[in-house]
């Protein structure tokens, strides 16, 4: 939404954001367009033997071929989105002027922490250094963390944003309230030619991929969602009633590394079927097309990781492929 919105008030702006769906390109993008091959290749070859010898990881890797190639490219603003965490994160090597936090909630306790002090605490590095931070609505717990972290952060009111959005879901007003206010900011203390108007048309029509991004197969509805967690299903709750009622079947699928069995019993009243963890098949799309050839033209919504999104979409793509040739 940052990157709509600076773009749109006339800034080249380059993004780097994890992870990818589809391609690996579309981590490093300019004004939202992907490294083209060609580009990505030579960004590799001066990086993978530095990163190769001192031994870096694959996320520190791609954060590298995106600073580098963001240097060369001359841009104006460059948006880093962090990893996992934001203390140990690669993002967080870079001098940034403005750190954004969207909600803090139980995630990725494995690197980051098994309580929310110990996560929020993680990721408040984020605003290290940097001469604004700005916060979305946070509860009690983890707003008093990041005080403690950095007395000068400001929080976003929770309905500071209340037009349209492309970008479908109640819970993306929080993410467009905290992306427009750091708009202002920014425009107060370090841009003054931002273009406020302009920004908040970027926001309102910016559409963000593996969010409830809609698809339509054959005559099915099927929406897509990379929730991965207890917190990420429940702010889809709001809106579920109101993109079908019921959806024929959700279909819930996540990483081995992961369990959405705790969200379970929170989707069951937006659907006819639903389709677990229980059902021992971790094939998505396979879930999907069974679902699919009972109700040819039914609304479904796939949901539990950005894996999960890919496996539908490069379905799609072969299939495509195929009808092609």
């Amino acid at each position: 939404m940052l990157a709509h919105a600076l773009q749109a008030s006339g800034f080249t702006v380059g993004l780097y954001t994890s992870p990818h769906i589809l391609r690996f390109n579309e981590r490093i993008r300019i004004d939202l367009e992907p490294i083209y091959d060609h580009g990505l290749y030579r960004q590799l070859e001066a990086v993978m033997p530095k990163a190769k010898a001192c031994g870096a990881s694959y996320f520190e890797t791609a954060t590298a071929l995106a600073l580098k190639y963001f240097s060369e490219q001359h841009v104006d603003i460059e948006i880093l989105e962090a990893g996992v965490g934001a203390r140990l994160d690669a993002t967080n090597a870079v001098p940034a002027d403005v750190a954004l936090i969207t909600p803090i909630a139980l995630d990725h306790q494995a690197w980051l922490g098994e309580s929310i002090r110990e996560i929020a605490a993680e990721k408040a590095y984020v605003a290290s250094g940097c001469s604004l931070a700005l916060s979305a609505w946070q509860t009690p717990e983890v707003a008093e963390v990041l005080h403690d972290t950095s007395m000068d952060i400001e929080f976003a009111a929770p309905d500071a944003w209340q037009k349209e959005l492309a970008a479908a879901g109640v819970h993306q007003r929080i993410n467009a309230g905290l992306a427009y206010r750091a708009c202002v900011r920014i425009s107060e203390s370090l841009l003054p030619e931002l273009k406020l108007n302009m920004a908040q048309q970027g926001i309102a029509e910016a559409v963000i991929p593996g969010r409830l991004e809609q698809i339509r197969i054959g005559n099915a509805q099927v929406w897509l969602d990379a929730a991965h967690n207890r917190h990420a299903v429940e702010a889809l709750l709001p809106v579920l009633s109101q993109l079908s009622d019921p959806f024929d079947a959700i279909i819930v699928r996540t990483r081995e590394d992961r369990s959405l069995a705790d969200t379970l019993d929170l989707l069951r009243p937006y659907t006819r079927k639903l389709i677990g963890h229980e059902d021992h098949d971790p094939d998505a799309w396979d879930s999907l097309r069974q679902a699919m050839a009972d109700q040819p033209d039914g609304r479904f919504l796939v949901l539990g990781s950005f894996t999960t999104v890919a496996a539908i979409l490069e379905q799609l793509q072969s299939k495509a492929g195929q009808h092609r040739s």
